[in-house]
């Protein structure tokens, strides 16, 4: 009888192989997680190719995922959604929230600008144009919210995209001057004058680009 003699070296994955098929370490405690801290910070709307391959994830599944978390924000009640755009998802007030949003908007015009606010616009003035994640980064905080409330109350303003990254540029408006009382941007006061916290905006640390 003769017995034949089976390699299962071809067949058994090798340690090389295994480690490749490994899932990277997402940083959170989710997919859904990951989805959502990824387009909380981003600058622009994110496609799911964009996540799939920060996060290397299939298309499809960070697809299921999205959609997984609009339907969890449309039966929660949440104040905010995602919207779909032509370059990606965002998020987005929920509609259903609409009228408290313009009410705050509205009632905001007339309103003293915080200290939050007035720190971001005062980056936004010594670096434009500058991206929101480069306020961000500078002042170590997520500005969305705050550069959402200087664009409405018309004291910055979009002028372009970043050429590498492609983020929306922002900088000061002509009103901005004129709430200053100045003519140009030239006649801009030292920063430490008002916001001694931001003293340093000058510094090596803070003048490269991220």
């Amino acid at each position: 009888m003769t017995h034949r003699v089976i390699d299962l070296t071809d067949r058994l994955p090798s340690a090389t192989d295994v480690a490749d098929e490994a899932p990277v370490e997402l940083g959170a405690p989710s997919l859904s997680a990951a989805v959502e801290a990824l387009l909380l910070i981003a600058d622009e709307p994110m496609s799911a190719e964009d996540l799939g391959t920060v996060l290397n994830r299939p298309t499809d599944e960070i697809t299921e995922t999205v959609e997984a978390l609009l339907s969890d924000y449309a039966t929660s009640g949440r104040g905010f959604t995602l919207r779909r755009e032509s370059s990606g998802w965002r998020f987005v007030t929920a509609a259903d929230c609409s009228d408290l949003v313009s009410r705050y908007v509205k009632d905001g015009q007339s309103a003293r600008l915080s200290q939050a606010a007035l720190e971001t616009l005062a980056v936004v003035a010594y670096r434009q144009p500058v991206s929101r994640g480069r306020v961000s980064a500078i002042r170590a905080v997520n500005v969305d919210g705050v550069m959402k409330t200087l664009v409405t109350r018309g004291l910055i303003t979009e002028v372009g995209h970043d050429e590498e990254s492609g983020a929306i540029l922002y900088a000061t408006t002509e009103y901005f001057l004129q709430r200053l009382g100045i003519a140009s941007l030239d006649e801009l006061p030292p920063v430490a004058d008002y916001l001694p916290d931001l003293a340093d905006l000058d510094s090596p640390e803070l003048t490269g680009d991220l």
